[in-house]
């Protein structure tokens, strides 16, 4: 895909991109086996991890977890109450979209309890090993991961296409968690109302966001801070991601929008 080359224009080091339907590659640009941070991209690897013990019976997304009040699903949706990292509940469970790394670590904490193993062995265990990632987990299930392109491409695919988990657990996921709630957009601001999912962040109506003006509503995905980020439209049908050495910054939110609007383009035909 000529869109892709836009990456070049960067100035990272090195960066990586592709895009893939969910049974095809439509366009890889830079290397694929350069092992990168995914940084807050991780999220959709434990969410997926989450939603696999889900199905198993290991955990119950309605059971408590986190401060008083809180649930599972009040942790995979940012809205628990807790604070970005380490610290006591700010506020109770449903008030606001309080974006919190504390309360996904909690959240894959208690899988690993509940599963009788680290996290991150779980994580092996039910998701990268099935999906065949050649990546690990560095620490927080928050922002750990590091892997190359390929990995990123496997992920995409499978959430085109589920095979860990029923097609309708991973719409339940995809789908709005407490709807309504305002809440800061990291990097891009405040947002009301700040939709999440079940680990997903969901473009929606959102304005400033790191996907474009051709992404469908239903696009879902994340970003992170080491200037990498993975969306997948639904109505087109692709998913998009780029792995970079740079860190996030006002760079990135005038390049990924123009970057996803080309690709989708491009996919499409479009023109103007």
């Amino acid at each position: 895909m000529e869109a892709l080359r836009e990456i070049d224009t960067w100035g990272a080091r090195t960066a990586a991109a592709a895009v893939v339907t969910a049974d095809a590659e439509l366009g890889v640009h830079g290397p694929r086996d350069v092992e990168l941070r995914w940084a807050s991209v991780t999220k959709l690897l434990t969410g997926l991890a989450v939603l696999v013990a889900v199905e198993e019976g290991t955990v119950d997304l309605d059971e408590p977890a986190g401060p008083p009040g809180s649930t599972l699903r009040h942790l995979l949706a940012h809205a628990s109450g807790l604070p970005t990292d380490a610290g006591p509940a700010l506020m109770p469970p449903e008030r606001r979209r309080i974006y919190s790394n504390a309360g996904i670590a909690v959240a894959a904490s208690l899988v690993g309890d509940r599963a009788g193993m680290e996290f991150a062995e779980y994580l092996r265990a039910a998701v990268l090993e099935p999906l065949r990632l050649t990546g690990a987990l560095h620490g927080s299930p928050a922002w750990g991961y590091r892997g190359p392109l390929d990995d990123a491409l496997a992920l995409g695919r499978e959430l085109l296409a589920p095979t860990l988990v029923a097609r309708e657990t991973l719409d339940e996921a995809v789908s709005v968690q407490f709807p309504g709630l305002a809440g800061i957009l990291p990097g891009f601001g405040r947002m009301e109302p700040n939709d999440w999912g079940l680990g997903f962040e969901l473009r929606d109506a959102k304005a400033p966001h790191l996907t474009g003006n051709r992404n469908s509503a239903a696009t879902f995905g994340h970003f992170g801070q080491s200037g990498s980020f993975l969306w997948v439209d639904p109505a087109a049908g692709i998913a998009c991601f780029c792995l970079t050495d740079t860190l996030f910054g006002d760079w990135a939110k005038e390049a990924w929008p123009r970057l996803a609007d080309a690709v989708l383009a491009e996919v499409t035909g479009a023109s103007g």
